[in-house]
């Protein structure tokens, strides 16, 4: 019987189901196409009465908020969610290779195939940890291959909101594979879910390289014991810097583990198997050494940081009332879009001349360690020195010219993490440029209200 209400195979009339891709205990997977743009996705179709009475609908709640939350390049990509009354779909991202899990079930992978899954697996989780987002179900059967051979984590059916921490800021349900669970989470005495996480991540490192698991053995007590107290030996072919990792994220003890932000400090995940620089962190890099050996000759100034861009003078674009309408918040379209759209971008009026506001720029630049990249036409691109969670962080800062007497500045982010760019914003360029702004636009909104919701309880009374 088709998985789709009635006989048809399409669904709300939207996507046409084909070929079964895997299924578990409440759920199938099945592989579909778009109706209307002919996309590939992969729907999995959820049996509503085996979820109530399992009493796991709030674990399909959270992986519906969890999947909203942690949209990352190697993170599979939750498109909509539909239902039925017997029924409720999540459409995704297609990924094409499959997974993981059938790659090394064929055997170990080469170095430099396991230091790329690596470095996206870390990539991906490192995100979720920063969204608050603990998998807890890390292993090759949940991680998929798109077309390109790129990592892609999926199945966040077990993962844990920061909210779901007791007062001891620990989660304590027990949940995982017994090969890739750590070892404070067998003995049920609170755990942090981001280090649970950094252990699973090394054992898929291991079976990578390896072609089987660290911690086996035919008797399940004998493999939790030797998980406990981390007894695994590396083989021969392991080179000396991966050994060196693993032996840290394999660490029993949660408080002495390696934390995410040291492994990627590690150098073979920063170098990989042929001690070269991946292309844009030696950049990155050489640059950053660059900042570092300037600024200790002339006493941390960074001159560097602002002089980075060719000489080109800012002209600021003059813009017309049309244009102004079109920047106000009433006018701005792009909410119905987009929820995020104002958390990537912020305007502000200056009655200072550009020159004025591009050395405040130039000055937030040196401060946070950002390279401006291009200077022209009233556009300031920064860009950061290193690779970020969601790639290397990018803000454009774009003077208009309202008036000779006042200027438009917007600051938006081109490319990188929204959380790493607010907080720049936030902590960084708006505490800098107070002095010189006349008003925020969300700020003045703000106050229109204040003073509109103010003069409504003085006719009130």
């Amino acid at each position: 019987m088709s998985p789709v209400e009635n006989t048809s195979n399409i669904l709300m009339q939207k996507y046409e189901l084909g070929r079964l891709l895997g299924q578990g205990t409440f759920a199938k997977v099945y592989y579909g196409r778009s109706t209307i743009t002919s996309q590939s996705v992969a729907v999995k179709v959820i049996d509503k009465d085996k979820v109530l009475k399992s009493g796991q609908a709030e674990n399909v709640k959270r992986e519906i908020s969890v999947m909203r939350l942690v949209k990352h390049p190697n993170i599979i990509q939750l498109f909509e969610v539909m239902a039925t009354k017997s029924r409720i779909y999540f459409v995704m991202e297609y990924a094409k290779g499959g997974e993981l899990f059938n790659k090394v079930a064929k055997g170990k992978v080469k170095e430099d195939v396991a230091h790329k899954y690596f470095r996206q697996l870390v990539s991906a989780v490192d995100f979720c940890h920063s969204r608050g987002v603990y998998h807890r179900d890390i292993k090759p059967e949940n991680i998929l291959l798109d077309e390109t051979e790129n990592l892609k984590v999926s199945d966040f059916g077990l993962s844990a909101l920061a909210a779901s921490k007791r007062l001891d800021g620990l989660l304590h349900t027990t949940c995982g594979t017994p090969a890739y669970v750590a070892p404070e989470v067998i003995k049920r005495r609170g755990y942090d879910g981001a280090k649970a996480d950094i252990w699973s991540c090394g054992v898929v490192l291991f079976v990578l390289l390896a072609g089987y698991v660290p911690f086996h053995d035919p008797n399940l007590m004998e493999m939790y014991r030797k998980i406990s107290k981390g007894e695994f030996t590396c083989p021969n072919w392991f080179p000396k810097r991966v050994r060196r990792l693993l032996y840290k994220m394999l660490d029993p003890s949660p408080d002495t583990r390696i934390s995410m932000e040291k492994i990627k400090q590690c150098s073979w995940y920063r170098k990989g198997p042929n001690s070269s620089q991946i292309a844009h962190e030696g950049e990155n890099n050489a640059v950053y050494n660059a900042v570092k050996n300037h600024s200790e000759k002339c006493d941390g100034s960074n001159e560097i940081l602002a002089t980075e861009a060719k000489q080109e003078p800012v002209v600021p674009v003059s813009i017309n009332a049309f244009d102004i309408i079109s920047y106000s918040p009433g006018f701005n379209l792009c909410g119905f879009f987009e929820d995020t759209f104002q958390q990537r971008e912020a305007r502000f009026t200056s009655r200072q001349p550009a020159s004025v506001i591009i050395s405040r720029i130039e000055e937030i630049a040196r401060r946070v360690k950002l390279k401006i990249r291009k200077r022209a036409a009233g556009l300031l691109k920064l860009e950061g020195l290193q690779e970020g969670r969601k790639g290397t962080l990018s803000i454009d800062a774009e003077i208009f010219e309202v008036t000779p007497l006042i200027h438009l500045v917007e600051v938006k982010k081109s490319n990188g993490d929204t959380l790493e760019y607010q907080k720049i914003l936030k902590e960084d360029i708006r505490p800098t440029l107070q002095d010189i702004v006349w008003v925020w636009q969300g700020d003045q909104q703000e106050q229109q209200e204040l003073m509109h919701d103010q003069q409504q309880q003085q006719s009130e009374s």
